[in-house]
């Protein structure tokens, strides 16, 4: 399959941006990719500014939201999509509880949007993929693991807009015959991941000495997967996954959140080794839970492994050096990051309506 014109939505945010990068890395994706974001706060331009430089014929940044039809469909025209790798999405559920509206607004109707363009204004269309999250299926107990075959039971609404926009592009395949893909993944963490996810958040907290919050009694469990072998499993299912399917992407790597940042913090002491050489564990602090946190995600992947020979490469040990390693070294990225700097660049070179 060759695709020669790939739109990535949300290419300026953590995954979107490393998803860009490993595909201008590797020699099986020779095509041209047409990057979509609207710059919110978590979309940050720094992420991909050398791509543009090193790929300039191959690489194209467009602002512009999901959520404009017409500006869209004029994208879709001008640049002659054929495929459509989806992430664009409000993300965090903390957020989503404070201001629901935003997500079922960019989650719901920015991926109707894309659908409906795809459907209707796209010619030889290969393939809309789109990125999901394990969190639509809800909680499990102690016991089991999500598989492509689990019921939908969203517990808040980051987690329902984006279960209703993965019944949408199911829809469209089944109603329209649009090829359409649908990923659904395990928690993400490495490089250029926004400071308010768990695992930078600790990183940067414990580096500069500051309490470590820890939601509940810690024992709320995820399975995380790094971002570089979460970017290879989409690669693999937009090559080769059957049109009108869903796979579930995990990392092998089922953890309690307590234990999570014990592990960052020993990391830590080991590479940074503490002032006073106090122990960064004792800078963990449990805080009250958040609303509708769900108790443990545990993806099932034997589907990915089976039928398309995809397994990550990284261990939760090893991926977490390399994310702290990388933190560490990047000091001025999380510092205009987390002061805004970066938004007011944003704010000088473009206007603050979306164009082309």
């Amino acid at each position: 399959m060759e695709i020669k014109n790939l739109m990535v939505t949300g290419g300026l945010g953590f995954i979107g941006s490393n998803f860009i990068r490993y595909l201008l890395e590797i020699p099986d994706f020779t095509g041209r990719i047409i990057n979509i974001d609207k710059l919110t706060y978590a979309g940050n331009i720094e992420n991909l500014m050398d791509i543009g430089e090193r790929y300039p014929d191959r690489y194209i940044f467009q602002r512009a939201d999901i959520c404009d039809f017409d500006l869209m469909r004029d994208i879709f025209l001008r640049y002659h999509i054929d495929a459509v790798c989806h992430f664009a999405a409000e993300s965090h559920v903390d957020r989503s509880i404070k201001r629901p509206e935003s997500f079922i607004h960019t989650n719901v109707i920015g991926t109707f949007n894309l659908l409906e363009i795809a459907r209707t204004n796209a010619e030889n269309f290969v393939l809309f993929h789109h990125i999901s999250t394990d969190e639509v299926y809800g909680s499990l107990g102690p016991e089991g693991y999500f598989t492509e075959a689990s019921p939908y039971q969203p517990n808040s609404p980051y987690s329902a807009s984006k279960a209703a926009s993965d019944h949408l592009v199911r829809a469209y395949h089944e109603t329209y015959g649009l090829p359409t893909t649908i990923s659904n993944c395990s928690n993400n963490y490495g490089p250029y991941q926004f400071p308010e996810k768990l695992i930078p958040l600790m990183i940067i907290n414990a580096v500069e000495g500051k309490p470590l919050p820890v939601y509940g009694d810690g024992k709320n469990v995820r399975d995380w997967l790094y971002v570089r072998d979460h970017c290879e499993a989409i690669w693999t299912i937009i090559q080769s996954g059957k049109r009108g399917e869903t796979y579930n992407i995990g990392g092998n790597s089922e953890m309690e959140n307590i234990v999570i940042v014990e592990m960052i913090c020993d990391i830590l002491d080991h590479i940074l080794p503490p002032p006073e050489g106090r122990p960064r564990r004792g800078l963990i602090t449990f805080v009250k839970d958040r609303p509708g946190h769900d108790r443990r995600y545990a993806i099932d992947f034997t589907r990915l492994r089976q039928e398309l020979n995809w397994s990550p490469r990284e261990s939760l040990a090893s991926g977490l050096r390399k994310t702290i390693s990388w933190y560490i070294a990047n000091r001025q990225w999380i510092d205009r990051v987390r002061s805004g700097a970066y938004q007011a660049w944003i704010a000088e070179q473009y206007d603050e309506r979306a164009s082309v």
